[in-house]
């Protein structure tokens, strides 16, 4: 079972008390957008195997949205944080880097 540690109020809860809403740091196109831009948000989203970056919602707690780095082939996951972030933290980066020296990085 996945757990993450919501940012925001600290707990740590199990996937039944949270939302996954797809991947993080990316544009949300919404009604007034182009056909690119929609087709962009819609259907070219980033499926890596190994870290990916999610946005999730503390739905049966605190009701906030926030972040979470984790592995997709070993649901492991290397942390979170409040969701009004542009990147990843640089310490989470780092964290993530020394566990997985081979991983690219950050790509938004």
């Amino acid at each position: 079972m996945l757990i993450l540690t919501c940012p925001n109020c600290g707990i740590a809860a199990d996937e039944t008390e949270l939302h996954a809403d797809g991947q993080a740091h990316i544009t949300r196109h919404g009604a007034g957008a182009s056909d690119d831009d929609l087709e962009e948000y819609l259907f070219m989203r980033n499926n890596p195997k190994g870290v990916h970056f999610e946005r999730w919602r503390h739905v049966y707690g605190c009701g906030k949205w926030f972040h979470a780095a984790r592995c997709t082939m070993t649901l492991e996951v290397f942390g979170t944080y409040p969701a009004q972030t542009l990147e990843p933290p640089k310490d989470l980066v780092a964290k993530i880097k020394k566990k997985r020296p081979d991983w690219e990085g950050f790509v938004k």
